[in-house]
């Protein structure tokens, strides 16, 4: 299985600007530039899509890793904090935080527990990344 996006840039890294669309058109000419990247600007920024991305697999990462233990959650929230941070090169994805909060029926927090890490090991997303992934996730009444 394949997926793709695609980014269009024009102009300096200050001063221009671009694009970002995804394959499914749910994202369409989504706007991103040096601005909505390190500073305040309107539009959306490579650091902003991936933490979507990874809180996304994450929650379904969760929801088969429960299913498993014949667990059905009634609800996963997941925040995906991604922190970006000048280096040697440039700039390095250094950590990406991942803030859980699930209701599930059945289940007891060590079960609960478990399964989180679980999903954080087995994520895609998680592989893909190159950086610390920490996590605080609660399961609640």
């Amino acid at each position: 299985m394949k997926r793709n996006a695609t980014a269009v840039w024009q102009g300096g890294l200050k001063e221009g600007g671009g694009t970002v669309s995804t394959q499914s058109g749910t994202v369409a000419g989504a706007g991103y530039s040096f601005g909505t990247r390190f500073e305040q600007g309107e539009g959306t920024n490579p650091e902003e899509l991936l933490a979507a991305a990874h809180a996304g697999c994450y929650s379904m990462a969760l929801s088969m890793v429960l299913g498993q233990d014949d667990l059905t959650p009634e609800r996963i929230d997941t925040t995906a904090t991604v922190t970006i941070e000048p280096d040697d090169s440039g700039f390095t994805i250094t950590t990406v935080h991942l803030d859980v909060r699930a209701r599930i029926p059945g289940a007891d927090r060590g079960r609960f527990s478990a399964a989180a890490e679980a999903a954080k090991a087995g994520c895609p997303v998680s592989k893909l990344f190159n950086a610390e992934i920490t996590m605080d996730a609660r399961l609640q009444e």
